[in-house]
């Protein structure tokens, strides 16, 4: 997996995907939209409007990776757990503000798989995947959400850690997870590097 993204004349990006990688990227973007959870849509004849105030969740998810796709606003490692200003500032901020996150994570993921499903492969399987600026914003969000999702599961933490993962033996059951995490950094920096002017 050596894909990487290059300028497209007049802006947005361009990535050659082989049948693997395309397969690889849709399978973890699908797997990140079930992850996430289905946005709650208003019922037929709702007011759409009164479902953008609809309370959201208060407490933090506890699942590792949601917690890390949704953290929480105030307080950090160091801080009391037990302390309840922060606890209930936090919980305040997450009920306004995790319901329109999570929509705007699934609509980056969605974009992911449908620009993946509109490629038309060549002879040998593999396509051109050209993104616009819209769909390289898509991206960029999706790619970034998938890395902190595996990084969690892999406990990617300081440096020194991180150093073992890249030594790991072809034998280790994460290995896999770990060639998946360093090439979607690669995507994702050289689609960042793409857009800057």
């Amino acid at each position: 997996m050596s894909s990487h993204f290059e300028p497209l004349a007049g802006g947005g990006a361009a990535v050659a995907l082989d049948e693997v990688e395309i397969s690889i990227l849709r399978s973890l973007a699908v797997q990140l939209l079930e992850l996430i959870g289905p946005g709650d849509e208003p019922a037929q004849g709702e007011d759409p409007l009164a479902a953008l105030f609809v309370d959201g969740p208060s407490e933090p998810p506890s699942d590792p990776a949601l917690a890390r796709l949704f953290p929480e606003a105030y307080g950090g490692p160091g801080d009391d757990p037990e302390d309840k200003e922060l606890r209930a500032a936090s919980a305040e901020f997450r009920r306004f503000t995790e319901n329109d996150l999570r929509s705007r994570k699934r609509d980056d993921a969605l974009a992911m798989v449908r620009t993946l499903d509109a490629l038309t492969p060549a002879g040998d399987g593999g396509a051109v995947l050209e993104l616009g600026g819209e769909d390289c914003r898509h991206w960029l969000g999706a790619l970034n959400d998938l890395r902190l999702t595996i990084g969690t599961r892999l406990d990617v933490g300081d440096e020194d850690e991180n150093s073992l993962l890249y030594r790991l033996p072809d034998s280790d059951p994460r290995k896999p997870m770990v060639m998946a995490y360093l090439w979607l950094g690669a995507l994702q920096e050289t689609l960042v590097e793409t857009l800057m002017p």
